[in-house]
């Protein structure tokens, strides 16, 4: 048993750690490198590899550490209007063009009259833009809501749907709708968000009702 156990670990242990230095996400990189430490740490007891055990008994506590430090961490978060004379917009979309395109690859920053669009400042830094054109009195759209890659970490979804929502409730909206979403990794952030799969204009969308 040991014999097929032992290569199993080990190679998992190998891509984990692997994975975890090419996310750029400070939270994603901690917990898949504990799943590579938890691997290595069953690789060294089965080889009775004592080096390796204490090695990867203390990475995982340093990751573990790390991680509560992250989740305690306060971080500030706030709303700042913008309109579409906003000369650095476009120089923010246009240097996260590539990813961006994964999500919304129909988008182009146009007129913002008519609509509600903001950015998410996360410690003073741009960590989002979002822009939705109003279609109802109290219903918009979303045309963009973009995350950097580095603040993937649902804290900015849940700051602008739920902590926050108040600055949405205070422009009149009282419901978010996605026409259509594609991408797989979105799908799954709007469903974390509180999002419902609905029928928009006879075709499968989200929706989401803030009050």
């Amino acid at each position: 048993m040991n014999e097929i156990l032992i290569p199993f670990f080990g190679y998992a242990a190998s891509v984990f750690l692997a994975i975890s230095l090419l996310v750029n996400n400070a939270l994603k990189f901690r917990w898949i490198n504990i799943l590579g430490c938890f691997a290595f740490i069953i690789y060294g007891i089965l080889l009775n590899a004592f080096p390796i055990i204490v090695s990867n008994v203390i990475l995982f506590i340093i990751n573990v550490f790390q991680l509560i430090q992250l989740y305690r961490r306060k971080e500030d978060f706030e709303f700042a209007q913008i309109t579409h004379e906003n000369e650095l917009i476009p120089k923010f979309l246009n240097f996260y063009k590539k990813d961006l395109d994964t999500y919304f690859p129909v988008y182009k920053f146009t007129d913002t009259n008519k609509k509600i669009s903001f950015v998410v400042l996360r410690d003073i830094v741009i960590a989002n833009i979002f822009i939705a054109r109003i279609v109802d009195e109290d219903t918009a759209v979303v045309e963009i809501n973009y995350t950097i890659p580095k603040y993937r970490d649902y804290k900015v979804g849940r700051f602008i749907f739920d902590s926050g929502k108040d600055y949405l409730i205070s422009k009149g909206i009282k419901t978010i709708i996605y026409e259509k979403v594609s991408n797989a990794e979105h799908r799954n952030y709007l469903k974390k968000m509180g999002f419902e799969i609905a029928n928009i204009n006879g075709k499968e969308g989200f929706r989401k009702d803030l009050v």
